[in-house]
């Protein structure tokens, strides 16, 4: 029984709560689309409460000409279509989407909203493109005037700056009066305009009289730097450069790839129309290209100079070439004229003679070159730049023809040189052998290694080598200097391995008598040192010192410094 009454009440709670859930949700909807209709009603009164009637009536006061009432017209028939039938039909609008929300029919609601708010937009639309173009009417009286005071300040500016610097202006100066008069005109023009409310010719007049104005500033920054470069700066550049040139040709040089005369021609014909299109104050483009002027007669200065400092430099390079290359004519000549007692004093190699031959021939076929390098130079054909270029790849070539001379003749001198200093390096060989020998008997080494009797041999055998190759007749030179290097590096070699194996057994043999202290440490360190003795006693004294020092870094860290120390 109790069981039943607990669900029942549960039950009956339940459907209150889902009974007041939906009311509240019921309630809420009401009040969204109460406020989006208040809303929209609002929006509504305010386009019907525009001032356009009170804009039309302004425009009544000074009605004067038929093209404005004409335009009156229009706007009082789109007036009273917003007011009789389109502000109505929002009206009726509303009250449908009100009803619909009373019955409770949202969706219908909700689609009229849409409806509304699109109407309300276009509405609101068309009530302000209406009162936008009754305004520009209405205030344009005062808008413009305003406009025309700047204007006018502009005006006055560029009248008191241009009187300023009327000298400046030369010639141009009438035409920038005239254009001054043409917008005192246009000012004229607007009073005549506004008085008879034509304000469709104002907007016009005052677009007229604003690219004027900007025009004009142009005017007055651009014509004095154009007419300074156009009648005097450029000219003068001219005439300087026209005389430089002139004595430069008669002076021999060749400067007919410049084009000058041409250039100029064409630079006056510019000049001439930069200034008939200044006249007219058509300045589009003209201080540019009056730059681009001075900018390349600058630089045919700066290729006069050039040109200048190129002959010095060309007539230096070549006053070195004939020096050179007389000095090197002389010596193959003097070569080629003892070229037999030469052969038959030395083992000259066919590639000698042949290298001697070639040297010859280049410089016979670049003396031939250097002929037809003088020749242009004398006919001014060429710009000296170029010439410079072709006297550089001569001096290249007879650089290339000394180089492999110098190693013909190095090969030549040198026979005798190598014969000198090989028996000169003899003596001193032998004495590093010697030194290596002594060196040996400073230590009292229980065994010598089988590498180092291996090595004292190939040193020993090349310096054999050296005394046979030296009792020939006639000697190798090449043959005998390989000697020479072969004995030199087998001597040293033996010379770095006595030092090393002397340094080796000695630090091997110091290292077990210090480490004889420990032998009695651990059982381990005993049987190491031990086979220490045996090894340096066979005479592998690295191994030796390598054991001895890795035991006894175990008792005593960094033992290798510390034994360097002392040996040191």
């Amino acid at each position: 029984m109790d069981l039943t009454l607990i669900t029942i009440s549960i039950y009956v709670v339940a459907v209150i709560i889902l009974v007041v859930v939906l009311n509240l949700i019921q309630n809420n909807r009401n009040k969204k689309y109460r406020n989006l209709l208040d809303k929209l009603e609002v929006e509504k009164n305010v386009i019907d409460s525009t001032p356009i009637n009170s804009e039309i009536s302004k425009i009544k006061s000074f009605l004067k000409n038929d093209k404005l009432d004409s335009s009156l017209s229009n706007w009082e028939e789109r007036f009273k279509d917003i007011r009789t039938n389109q502000i109505p039909k929002i009206t009726d609008m509303i009250l449908e989407a009100d009803y619909s929300l009373k019955q409770q029919d949202y969706k219908s609601t909700i689609f009229k909203i849409a409806k509304l708010e699109m109407e309300i937009y276009k509405v609101r639309t068309n009530t302000e493109v209406l009162l936008d173009e009754i305004r520009e009417i209405t205030s344009s009286e005062e808008r413009n005037r305003a406009i025309i005071i700047k204007f006018k300040t502009i005006y006055r500016d560029l009248y008191d700056k241009f009187n300023a610097n009327k000298s400046e202006f030369g010639e141009i100066a009438n035409s920038v009066l005239l254009q001054f008069e043409n917008i005192s005109k246009r000012f004229e023009a607007f009073e005549v305009h506004m008085e008879n409310n034509e304000y469709s010719e104002v907007t016009k007049i005052i677009k007229s009289i604003d690219e004027m104005l900007k025009h004009m500033q142009i005017v007055i920054e651009e014509v004095p730097s154009i007419v300074l470069m156009a009648t005097n700066v450029i000219p003068k550049k001219i005439s300087e450069l026209t005389n430089m040139y002139q004595e430069m040709v008669n002076d021999g040089y060749p400067l007919d790839y410049l084009n000058v005369d041409y250039n100029v021609d064409e630079a006056n014909k510019k000049l001439n129309d930069i200034m008939d299109r200044t006249r007219v104050l058509n300045l589009e483009d003209c201080l540019f290209e009056l730059k681009v002027l001075l900018d390349y007669f600058d630089s045919l200065f700066n290729d006069f100079e050039k040109e200048k400092a190129d002959r010095r430099i060309y007539d230096e390079l070549v006053d070195s070439f004939v020096t050179k290359i007389d000095k090197i004519n002389n010596l193959v000549d003097d070569i080629f004229l003892q070229i037999d007692e030469i052969k038959s004093a030395y083992n000259l190699s066919n590639d000698d003679i042949n290298l001697l031959n070639e040297v010859k021939s280049e410089l016979n076929n670049l003396n031939d070159d250097f002929n037809v390098l003088k020749t242009h130079t004398g006919n001014n054909t060429f710009a000296y730049s170029k010439l410079i270029k072709e006297i550089e790849g001569l001096s290249l070539r007879l650089n290339n023809i000394e180089e492999r001379l110098d190693t013909s003749l190095d090969a030549l001198g040198s026979m005798k040189e190598d014969e000198v200093r090989a028996r000169q390096q003899l003596e001193e060989i032998k004495s590093i052998l010697k030194e290596s020998k002594n060196k040996m008997r400073e230590y009292n080494f229980p065994v010598i290694p089988q590498y180092y009797y291996t090595q004292l041999s190939e040193a020993s055998s090349a310096i054999k080598d050296i005394v046979d190759e030296l009792e020939k007749k006639p000697i190798t030179i090449s043959t005998l200097n390989t000697r020479v290097d072969t004995a030199r590096d087998l001597v040293l070699k033996l010379y770095g391995a006595t030092k090393e194996l002397l340094k080796t057994a000695m630090f091997a043999e110091m290292a077990i008598v210090y480490g004889n202290r420990y032998r009695v440490v651990t059982d381990d360190t005993n049987k190491n040192l031990t086979y220490s003795e045996i090894l340096f006693y066979k005479g592998e004294y690295q191994k030796s010192l390598e054991l001895t020092i890795n035991c006894l870094n175990k008792i005593e860290p960094d033992i290798y410094n510390k034994l360097l120390k002392f040996y040191e």
